[in-house]
């Protein structure tokens, strides 16, 4: 059966809610990466003044500091977070749904946007960087003992 390339084309393409999806996926993703920022950051501190040996852990604490990392350097470039760009795009593949929006888009959206000058998340962004070299410097991360 010959199927014409027009059928095809749009036979392949993911149906807008596909695509609904895939945003609200991203969006929530992106919202566990400002918690482990953020509440990483109240880990670190809060568990080395109690005695948590696991917020000094190597791993965790690069992760940490590349997560804000990341943060700081696209935002003193002036660049979006690659993570807002994609679900951004996901949502216009998706029709644009500016008026219909998911349960999870809206309210994940209330807490993690807010409306300033660009300048204004840069400082955040870059007060809480140092916060995090401040802990790093004050608790820094324990590497594994030769003996495991």
């Amino acid at each position: 059966m010959i199927v014409p390339p027009f059928i095809l084309a749009h036979a392949r393409r993911p149906a807008p809610l596909s695509y609904q999806l895939l945003a609200d996926a991203v969006l929530l993703l992106h919202f566990g990466v400002v918690v482990f920022v953020v509440a990483g950051l109240a880990a670190i501190i809060a568990g080395n003044l109690r005695g948590w040996r696991w917020v000094n852990g190597l791993w965790f604490r690069v992760a940490h500091l590349g997560a804000i990392g990341v943060v700081v350097v696209q935002s003193m470039l002036g660049r979006l977070c690659p993570l807002t760009l994609l679900e951004s795009w996901l949502r216009e593949q998706a029709g644009g749904a500016a008026y219909s929006r998911s349960f999870i888009e809206h309210w994940v959206q209330r807490v993690l946007f807010y409306e300033a000058p660009f300048w204004v998340f840069t400082v955040a962004y870059v007060a809480f960087g140092l916060l995090v070299v401040a802990a790093w410097w004050r608790f820094p991360p324990r590497r594994r003992s030769p003996h495991g």
